[in-house]
């Protein structure tokens, strides 16, 4: 009977440890196997806010991009207007370079633009982020650059800027340098295409977004009217109007808000999509999906969104005055309290898969080796706020997760601050302790040279 007992402690224990360990394997398989088939050569979806990737296919593949180069474009003129260098109410003329490329009779996307016609910033922009205006976008470009040339320097020195992990830029458009054939930005080179991974477009978007986030303002506008003419934003997954979109309607999806399409031959049809649903932003990257139909780079698009929302989940990890237990404090030197406080200046949070045990992504303290010595000791006066180091996360599961700006900034992080002021104390307070800690010293030197006797 005791045996039988025995037996059956034994069998318990063996199927508990491997209910635990299957159950862990059926939570990653089962989310592996959640993963969405895309029928696109290369994708990515990114957390809008950290940057974290939750899926990619060939990300790191460079390739052509078509228009949604004009994220770039949108980048340098949003910059410029909010340093002051030009404003929403300027006006420019359209140039013979630009006149020649905004004919719609030459394929170009484009509303038709006229020449010695003073346009209103805001109205191109919009021309150029809603409806992909060609000439729109090279009149922009030559009034922040002075020339188209010029500003295609412009648009590779911020994509090494932004760190973009690889980059070419022909010209401000996306169209390549062949189609453009003899008016293409001078010194380019004639066969110039504008190529980048779908991971640098998800880096540029995420860029575009934190920056200027009033991007997403004149993104997210389905229809404007300009040259007089209704002109039907080319993202179908905004909410257009059914009885002047029939045809989109079936492809809205809520919270969509953004941000750019794309189309040349050599890029197939592509689309950088946004949307925020309960504060998540998801920032989706569908590149090369048929050149014969629009809709599929929608469809693929929601497959994306759609396995985001539903299986990741902004979970806060650390809240805001988080403490490390064991380091709570430091140490004043020339105060007139001997400890500080350090805390956290702001809550951290970041999307993690349903289910997945936060306790997996462990925080630690990096000083500023400038203010605090390696004994965990800052010297007075101390001012509440000030930063004194950074509290860093380290992901402890299985793999590892990886984020869009890896190696360029740690968005996963807070600033470790002081709690309170700690005032320098006086001049006969600071005498006081120093002629203590000299006849303390002695006597511990007595007292150890004592114990050596016995």
């Amino acid at each position: 009977m005791k045996k039988q007992l025995q037996k059956k402690l034994i069998i318990s224990l063996i199927a508990i440890f491997l209910l635990s360990i299957f159950s862990n394997s059926y939570i990653t398989v089962q989310a592996e196997a959640l993963a969405p088939e895309i029928d696109a050569k290369y994708a990515i979806l990114i957390d809008g806010d950290t940057g974290r990737v939750l899926f990619e296919k060939n990300a790191d593949v460079a390739a052509p991009i078509a228009s949604m180069t004009k994220m770039m474009t949108e980048y340098l003129v949003l910059e410029a207007i909010n340093k002051g260098k030009i404003s929403w109410n300027d006006t420019t003329t359209v140039s013979d370079y630009a006149f020649a490329i905004s004919d719609p009779s030459n394929g170009f996307s484009g509303a038709g633009l006229t020449q010695n016609k003073p346009y209103i910033v805001e109205d191109l922009y919009n021309a150029m982020a809603i409806y992909s205006d060609n000439a729109a976008t090279i009149t922009l470009a030559e009034l922040v650059g002075g020339t188209e040339t010029n500003f295609v320097k412009m648009m590779n020195d911020k994509a090494a800027e932004l760190g973009l992990p690889d980059y070419h830029f022909a010209n401000s458009t996306g169209l390549t340098n062949q189609m453009l054939e003899d008016v293409y930005p001078d010194g380019r080179d004639p066969n110039g295409d504008n190529i980048l991974s779908a991971e640098s477009v998800a880096l540029l978007a995420y860029s575009l977004i934190k920056d200027y986030p009033e991007a997403l303002e004149h993104s997210s506008i389905p229809q404007i009217t300009f040259e007089g003419k209704k002109l039907n934003n080319y993202n179908w997954m905004l909410k257009h109007d059914p009885a002047e979109s029939p045809n989109f309607v079936p492809y809205y999806y809520e919270g969509m808000d953004g941000l750019k399409t794309g189309y040349t031959g050599p890029a197939g049809k592509c689309f950088t999509g946004t949307a925020v649903r309960n504060g998540k932003r998801l920032i989706t990257v569908i590149m090369h999906t048929n050149v014969e139909k629009d809709a599929p780079r929608f469809v693929e698009t929601k497959k994306l969104l759609d396995y985001g929302f539903n299986n990741f989940e902004k979970v806060e990890i650390f809240p805001k005055g988080y403490q490390m237990k064991g380091k709570e404090e430091l140490k004043v030197l020339k105060g007139k309290e001997k400890e500080v406080e350090v805390v956290t200046n702001k809550p951290i949070s970041i999307l993690i898969r349903k289910g997945e045990d936060k306790s997996l992504y462990e925080a630690s303290y990096v000083y500023d080796k400038k203010l605090v010595s390696k004994d965990n000791e800052i010297t007075a006066p101390i001012k509440k706020g000030d930063k004194v180091g950074t509290m860093k996360i380290t992901y402890k599961g299985d793999g590892e997760i990886k984020f869009i700006t890896q190696g360029k900034e740690d968005v996963i992080q807070a600033d470790l601050v002081i709690k309170k002021d700690v005032e320098k104390t006086n001049w006969f307070v600071l005498m006081l302790r120093g002629i203590g800690g000299f006849f303390s010293d002695i006597w511990s030197s007595i007292a150890n040279a004592v114990k050596g006797w016995f």
